[in-house]
């Protein structure tokens, strides 16, 4: 399918369209006019010849008849006498049109008189020649009059679409989240305007519907939380006594981890589901970094995983939910059992997590189906808060992703 011509582009072509009936009306009655006045100037001139030339034939019998190049006139008497041209010299008694290609404005008068039948013949090429010039100029005429529409209508158009230009730009500079509007006031109280209008309330409903949707999911936050809060609690309090068996103690911090794990992910998917904007606040980097890389250590076995910070100066981030993703992060940075080093860097406008296994753990790492960050929910968030994640390869034993942070987001000074 063609590409489909645009609105301005359409209005010119109607106005062309309408140059052209135009011009092309006044052409045909231009044309009209003129053949009506040359069959009116030869009845005219004709008619009036024969009845001037009939009185005078009255008082002179021998009157000498006009002979010349425009009018010529011949006089049959009743008894036969007189010189009448072959070409009309058979014609009824009227006003006609002689067929004669070397003389096409030739037209015969013939009319019966007292004195006999007179028989005028006037020769119009001139206006013939007229009535050529006349129909070029009534093409030229249609020509320039379909291209003075179209070019009018081009104008026109500019200045008639130019307020359906500024409300669709108004539309295309709303953010994705609802927000009650005023486009109505941009354009005028028409049809355009009813438009605006219903775009308007439209985005009023989608405000009103935004609302619900925030005070259902603080709701649904609130009511997930209470459960998980009371299973992580008693694992902590289980933990904490000191009667407790080994290998019970490693299953109730399992538990414990995937507990933090769960409300970390439900953080994301609610912050996720409400579009939560958030307001970024100068932080530590140094501390950022360790508060992200706290839960490793509580995760795995003591001395199995070293963790190396390397930042200085300060992040302008939200603290908050930059730590939750970051956390997010290592966890499917680490494969299970992780055993070896984990690095965080900040410099820049990057932050750099690495992690490194010894050899001798390379052919027990474990691939997680979910390590690739992309569409996870962590990714997601990631993408919401404006990060670029990479991945980099840094080798057979090492993993490295770096996260991108927003320009207007990074004022990290590295000493």
């Amino acid at each position: 399918m063609g590409r489909r011509l645009t609105l301005r582009r359409r209005i010119a072509l109607a106005y062309s369209a309408l140059g052209f009936v135009l011009s092309l009306l006044f052409a045909l009655a231009s044309i009209y006019l003129s053949e009506d006045y040359e069959e009116i100037i030869v009845n005219e001139i004709l008619l009036g010849q024969a009845q001037d030339y009939a009185q005078r034939l009255r008082e002179q019998p021998d009157l000498m008849l006009p002979r010349s190049h425009r009018l010529s006139g011949y006089l049959r008497r009743p008894d036969g006498s007189g010189y009448v041209p072959p070409d009309v010299a058979d014609l009824p008694p009227g006003i006609h049109d002689v067929e004669d290609a070397a003389d096409p404005g030739k037209h015969a008068g013939v009319f019966d008189t007292d004195a006999g039948r007179l028989t005028f013949i006037i020769d119009l090429n001139s206006i013939v020649a007229l009535e050529r010039y006349l129909l070029w100029f009534t093409l030229a005429v249609i020509v320039l009059g379909t291209a003075a529409g179209g070019w009018v209508g081009w104008l026109l158009a500019g200045r008639t679409i130019h307020p359906v230009r500024r409300l669709a730009a108004a539309v295309d500079a709303l953010p994705s989240r609802p927000q009650a509007t005023q486009l109505a006031q941009l354009v005028g109280d028409d049809e355009l305007g009813r438009v605006a209008r219903a775009i308007d309330a439209y985005q009023s409903r989608l405000v009103d519907a935004d609302a619900a949707e925030r005070a259902f999911f603080a709701d649904a936050s609130h009511e997930l939380r209470t459960p998980i809060a009371v299973v992580q609690g008693a694992a902590e309090v289980l933990l904490d006594e000191a009667g407790v068996h080994p290998a019970q103690r490693r299953r109730l911090a399992r538990l414990e981890r995937g507990m933090h794990e769960l409300t970390d992910l439900i953080n994301v998917l609610l912050g996720l589901a409400r579009r939560s904007a958030y307001c970024p606040d100068s932080v530590d980097a140094r501390t950022l970094l360790e508060e992200s890389a706290a839960s490793l250590a509580s995760a795995l076995e003591p001395g199995l995983l070293r963790v190396d910070i390397d930042a200085a100066g300060s992040l302008c981030v939200p603290r908050t939910e930059t730590v939750l993703a970051l956390r997010g992060i290592l966890r499917r940075l680490l494969p299970p059992g992780a055993v070896g080093a984990v690095r965080l860097r900040a410099y820049g406008e990057r932050i750099e997590l690495s992690y490194s296994a010894p050899s001798a753990a390379r052919g027990s790492d474990a691939t997680r189906s979910d390590r690739h960050l992309g569409l996870t929910l962590i990714g997601r968030f990631a993408q919401h808060l404006g990060w670029r994640l990479d991945e980099e390869s840094a080798g057979i034993d090492e993993r490295r992703i770096v996260v991108s942070l927003p320009a207007a987001q990074t004022a990290a000074t590295i000493s």
